[in-house]
């Protein structure tokens, strides 16, 4: 029997939208140099849309929902305790990513020199 956040997990990645699946087929296996990205990967309490550990770089999509104040203040809170765990967070809105899916992948090669 799966843990309950192993379940929790599968169930995000598995209800996830078009363009969590756009972003995923460009993330997955280390196409993006060889930077393995993980799907609604458990950071502390939270679920990271998508996670890379060696980089340390959270990427969260934000649909049409997130522009209400009180989810956005929601975020805000949730990602700033994700950095308080020593972790970047990149947002993107699902617009961006499938209108310009290059724009995320400079953003995530710009966060690796960094590091």
């Amino acid at each position: 029997m799966s843990a309950p956040r192993t379940t929790r997990a599968r169930d995000l990645r598995q209800s996830s939208g078009l363009a969590e699946q756009r972003v995923w087929e460009r993330l997955r296996g280390g196409r993006i140099d060889g930077h393995k990205f993980r799907r609604q990967h458990p950071i502390g309490r939270w679920y990271a849309d998508f996670a890379c550990d060696r980089l340390r770089l959270v990427i969260e999509l934000d649909g049409g929902i997130h522009a209400l104040d009180e989810v956005a203040l929601r975020d805000h809170l949730r990602q700033q305790q994700i950095e308080g765990l020593g972790w970047t967070v990149l947002r993107f809105t699902n617009k961006a990513v499938l209108d310009h899916p290059e724009a995320l992948i400079a953003a995530i090669r710009r966060h690796a020199a960094t590091r």
